[in-house]
């Protein structure tokens, strides 16, 4: 009975899944968004609808699943090992390059609340900046930065959900009307437009359900959460995104690198303007410290299981991966510089669609065993049938994702996913060495 109590609610799940899902990806989609439209409130509806099909999928896969490692094991049933590893390794090079990008809007709002105007090269240096000083800062372990992480976050879901809630009083019909379709583009053209950066803000979905075994009535309680989560999630970004479209006019929104400070000083003042600013940079930086811990520990278990170099796996006694720390690092500093652009928000787009790219493959790998992994729980024919119709949503919306991200994300997602089939060609040979020997 004790037991019981000291469990979730499944409206404690469902609130701490909105939270672990808004993260860092939404502080620069008024912007984002801007560029294309208020007719991106389409792309919204879309990635809400395959975002939710998504996450009820995952949560169905976490609760039958009998293989560890997340995507990596869900993946597995149908894939076999090389699935598990091709999931694994996309969604590893995935966080490196989000990484980056969220590094990018740290910067973006820094050198607003700072006042500075930074050429290219120098947006570059100060990302790096931050991704090495957030790396640096995980050297000491997981207690701190899960703190800093828990904290931090609320540095963005404040505010957001502020704007959504007051932004009203100051929102114009007529002025959201007027920047309904700025470059007349067709329909075909101009929902697909949005469609990476908004998943972009969903990333993350599949670990919604990861604390089902802290709920009660699991089995009930946890596609109730996640579908709730995701969907009061979707329903703040939605808002929030747009009623800042009815405050700001279009251009000046779309050529801002801090929008919500934006909005915020539009509303009040100057001051409020830059106190919601402060609180993003440090929010962006405490979400980035997160990661960057959590994609030291996504390489530390591929090298434990043989997928990495073994450097990956070497780690101090507090477990913590340093060297593999090092290497990650380095990497994110060769994208930042490789990425270069014209604008801090040309290179933030460049980095957004190709994580999007190579996000979305473990998902649909995911979403293509649910059959399989479903029969091997003996889960009965008509769940069965619900769940594989929701994958099946979900898988469509994945594709549908591929393609909007743009042919040049694409050809260097298949790139990365070309290297991951040569990188396990070399675990396996390996494997079978230490076989035979």
């Amino acid at each position: 009975m004790a037991n019981s109590r000291s469990k979730m609610s499944v409206l404690q799940l469902t609130i701490l899944t909105v939270v672990n899902m808004m993260g860092s990806g939404i502080i620069m989609l008024p912007s984002k968004l801007a560029q294309v439209g208020t007719i991106s409130i389409l792309s919204w509806l879309v990635t809400a609808v395959g975002s939710m099909a998504l996450a009820y999928a995952f949560a169905k896969c976490g609760r039958f699943s009998k293989n560890t490692g997340g995507m990596g094991g869900y993946a597995e049933y149908s894939f076999g090992k090389s699935g598990n590893f091709m999931a694994n390794y996309t969604y590893a090079v995935s966080l490196l390059i989000a990484n980056v990008a969220i590094a990018i809007t740290a910067v973006g709002y820094l050198s607003v609340f700072m006042g500075w105007n930074l050429s290219p090269l120098q947006v570059a240096l100060m990302t790096i900046a931050f991704v090495w000083a957030t790396m640096a800062a995980n050297f000491g372990g997981a207690s701190i930065t899960g703190k800093i992480s828990s904290i931090t976050v609320w540095g963005v879901v404040i505010p957001v959900i502020g704007v959504s809630c007051i932004g009203w009083f100051w929102f114009s019909a007529d002025m959201y009307a007027g920047a309904w379709n700025p470059h007349n583009m067709p329909l075909t053209q101009a929902v697909p437009a949005s469609i990476a950066i908004t998943l972009w803000a969903f990333l993350g979905l599949e670990s919604a359900c990861a604390n089902s075994e802290a709920v009660d009535n699991p089995e009930k309680n946890v596609p109730i959460a996640v579908l709730g989560g995701t969907l009061i999630t979707a329903i703040i970004y939605i808002v929030s995104t747009n009623v800042v479209a009815g405050i700001i006019p279009n251009a000046q929104l779309a050529a801002s690198d801090a929008p919500f400070g934006l909005v915020f000083a539009t509303m009040f003042n100057h001051t409020i303007g830059q106190m919601v600013i402060a609180l993003m940079i440090m929010s962006c930086t405490g979400s980035l410290l997160g990661w960057q811990f959590t994609i030291a520990q996504v390489f530390k278990a591929g090298a434990d299981e043989g997928y990495f170099i073994r450097p990956f796996g070497v780690a101090t006694k507090h477990n913590v991966p340093i060297v593999g720390m090092l290497i990650i690092a380095a990497v994110q500093t060769a994208l930042a510089m490789m990425t270069i652009s014209p604008s801090l928000g040309r290179q933030f787009d460049i980095l957004v669609n190709l994580a999007v790219v190579t996000n979305v493959i473990p998902y649909i790998l995911s979403m293509s065993s649910i059959i399989v992994l479903q029969k091997s729980a003996h889960v009965p024919a008509r769940e069965m049938i619900v769940t594989n119709i929701i994958a099946f949503i979900g898988n469509l919306y994945s594709f549908y994702a591929l393609y909007s991200s743009g042919m040049e994300a694409m050809y260097w997602g298949s790139l990365a996913v070309f290297a991951g089939w040569v990188l396990y060609g070399k675990v396996v040979s390996k494997k079978y060495d230490l076989k035979e020997s």
